[in-house]
């Protein structure tokens, strides 16, 4: 155990090195740019700032009161209150979520697995290019990975655990149900589209677990926990905007920006600007129309909307970075030779898995989820990106059974919960 705590502050130490001296390099890159992708780092930072100061959670004129979750704006707002506005402590700030995002694999690691498993996929995260890079940007996807991987965690405690410590589990029935739908409630407010994986979840804990009427209970409970922590947000949005929203107003602009005439699997939101329906719709009616319309284009070409589909998957799992700030030869390399060996070694480690339903739900469903999301909204590496560290986990499995070196696997038991 010793040994074992003294190789995850070793390789925590290594991740945080690595995302400050990150931290540096980027600031150093953009200068006095907040990213060096205009848009979404912007408005998020806008936002803290109105945050920081009082006035309001609102974008743009005409506002919009409903645009973006609220988590990761109050990580900057936060950073505004400690250091002032400075970009660069921001980062820093952002590379410490990221090496606890670290801490969470390695949690998830030695919940499913042992040890062993979850000091090679923490390492493995601490050392990911892409992870290291992107958790010093002012963009979502670390807090997401490190609050979504947090949630896996405490489905994990709910789910795997139950065979293995019965007594444990039996004192607390309704504990790790309740933290789940909280868990993957406060990732819902970092990113909208985990909300989803509440719903998901229950539907198979029903249809996996022996006891049917425990399950049901404990999916209710579950259920009670998400949608409970989301009922503030969902209010002060009814009270903005009339209507009981849970999430925000943007999917509708944000399908399609996915599903349009002009779509190329690419985000390109230029429409939006130019077809300046807020000047005379409210933010619930623009965000029906373009709901609307992304689907009644999908109806009228069937083909087109399938193809497109295609595009945004190949956009998501292309093993090296579509955009052009992020491109280069020698950058894509670096890119692909972390991810194509995970994918490899995931798959490996899936099959030692294979007996363990939950094991392969909690590392490898996240991944295909969002790819099934992306595949109709816009396809990118980093929708991809918080995925990757549940993924791991799985990873890691794979690399022990290289090294002849069985993972311990869970075995079911006849007390257990499938």
């Amino acid at each position: 155990m010793v040994r074992g705590r003294t190789w995850l502050i070793a390789i925590l130490l290594l991740a945080l090195v690595g995302r400050l001296v990150a931290a540096w390099a980027v600031q150093q890159k953009v200068g006095d740019q907040l990213c060096l992708i205009a848009g979404d780092a912007e408005g998020y930072w806008e936002l803290a700032r109105k945050m920081t100061a009082g006035q309001g959670f609102s974008l743009y004129d005409p506002p919009r009161h409903v645009h973006r979750m609220p988590g990761f704006t109050a990580v900057l707002a936060l950073s505004m209150k400690l250091f002032g506005e400075s970009p660069f402590a921001a980062r820093c700030l952002l590379a410490l979520i990221g090496t606890a995002a670290c801490g969470a694999v390695y949690l998830l690691g030695r919940r499913l697995f042992d040890e062993r498993i979850a000091l090679i996929a923490c390492g493995l995260t601490a050392i990911s290019p892409v992870m290291t890079g992107f958790s010093v940007l002012l963009l979502s996807e670390t807090l997401f990975a490190l609050t979504l991987t947090l949630s896996l965690w405490c489905a994990a405690n709910w789910l795997p655990a139950e065979s293995r410590e019965p007594k444990a589990e039996s004192r607390y029935p309704i504990l790790w149900p309740l933290l789940t739908g909280i868990s993957i409630a406060i990732a819902t407010y970092v990113r909208p589209s985990w909300m989803l994986a509440g719903p998901l979840l229950a539907v198979l804990v029903i249809l996996l677990k022996r006891s049917r009427g425990k399950a049901c209970l404990e999916s209710a409970v579950m259920l009670l926990g998400l949608f409970g922590a989301m009922l503030p947000w969902a209010w002060r949005n009814h009270e903005v905007s009339g209507h009981w929203v849970f999430t925000t107003l943007w999917s509708g602009p944000s399908l399609y920006d996915g599903l349009n005439p002009d779509a190329n699997g690419d985000s390109n939101m230029t429409f939006f600007d130019r077809d300046n329906l807020m000047a005379q719709m409210s933010e619930w009616d623009v965000d029906q129309h373009y709901k609307q319309a992304a689907w009644q284009y999908a109806r009228q070409h069937p083909g087109r909307a399938v193809e497109l589909s295609l595009l945004k998957l190949w956009r998501y799992w292309k093993p090296w970075p579509s955009a052009k700030e992020f491109g280069g030869f020698w950058r894509g390399l670096l890119v692909a030779a972390f991810f194509v060996p995970v994918c490899v070694l995931a798959a490996r480690g899936g099959w030692q898995a294979r007996k363990q339903p939950w094991v392969c739900f909690l590392t490898l469903g996240p991944i295909f989820y969002f790819a099934a999301i992306h595949a109709v909204f816009v396809g990118s590496l980093r929708y991809r990106l918080p995925a990757e560290y549940p993924l791991c986990v799985l990873a890691a499995v794979g690399v022990c059974s290289l090294l002849k070196n069985q993972p311990a696997v869970p075995q079911p038991s006849g007390s257990g919960p499938l």
